[in-house]
């Protein structure tokens, strides 16, 4: 879903097969077309043991994120030990500012596992639940077991706000438009658009992930 078209669309739609012909017949995906080179690199952090680092760019209302939660997480069940994936919610406006605070207040408390992950995008696409303000969030977390007072603190602590911060300038150097997006170590990114769909942009990511082990 592009920053400034909050109503649903598909992307991608209508671009044909898989890469296309050009595409197979340079054996894989095409930079430019499939796939972008960030002119400046954008900042790399990674865990000890880790060298690739593959980050998702997100929003909980956007529903071809929502759609693209299932296929992602079987695939980061696939990914090799040493790369580090991770989520960055979006904060292209206020509206989507509220979600972002959400899902740092629980990864900083530690509460954001992968059921409740699931449980936030099946709150607002499937239950049709308004998640737009500290009080519905607070009655949310609390009916899945996390303490609304301490989660409160944490929504409003400087933490949360310093990583909403640190979100917009990682999303700003990948220069992500739309989501769901994937940035892969720095240097390039993909999307559903770009690929074709969200599943390709999944094979682009592999692409990209063992061009950057080639690279050294």
């Amino acid at each position: 879903m592009k920053r400034r078209e909050f109503s649903i669309h598909l992307a991608g739609a209508g671009l044909g097969m898989a890469f296309g012909s050009a595409a197979q017949a340079q054996g894989g995906p095409i930079e430019g077309q499939h796939y972008v080179r960030l002119s400046t690199p954008a900042a790399v952090t990674l865990p000890a043991g880790k060298k690739v680092e593959v980050i998702e760019f997100f929003w909980y209302e956007c529903p071809h994120c929502n759609a693209f939660d299932p296929m992602l997480e079987q695939w980061t069940k696939r990914l090799p030990e040493d790369v580090y994936f991770h989520r960055v919610p979006v904060g292209f406006s206020a509206r989507h500012q509220l979600t972002q605070k959400l899902f740092y207040a629980l990864e900083d408390m530690g509460k954001l596992d992968a059921t409740l992950h699931k449980k936030i995008f099946a709150a607002i696409h499937v239950q049709n639940q308004n998640l737009l303000s500290e009080q519905a969030q607070v009655a949310f977390v609390s009916a899945n077991g996390v303490d609304g007072a301490k989660f409160s603190e944490m929504w409003r602590s400087f933490q949360v706000a310093t990583q909403c911060t640190k979100a917009k300038q990682l999303t700003d150097a990948y220069k992500i438009d739309g989501v769901p997006a994937l940035g892969v170590q720095g240097r390039f990114y993909t999307s559903g658009s770009l690929a074709g769909s969200n599943e390709r942009s999944l094979a682009v990511a592999d692409f990209l992930i063992q061009r950057i082990r080639q690279a050294g």
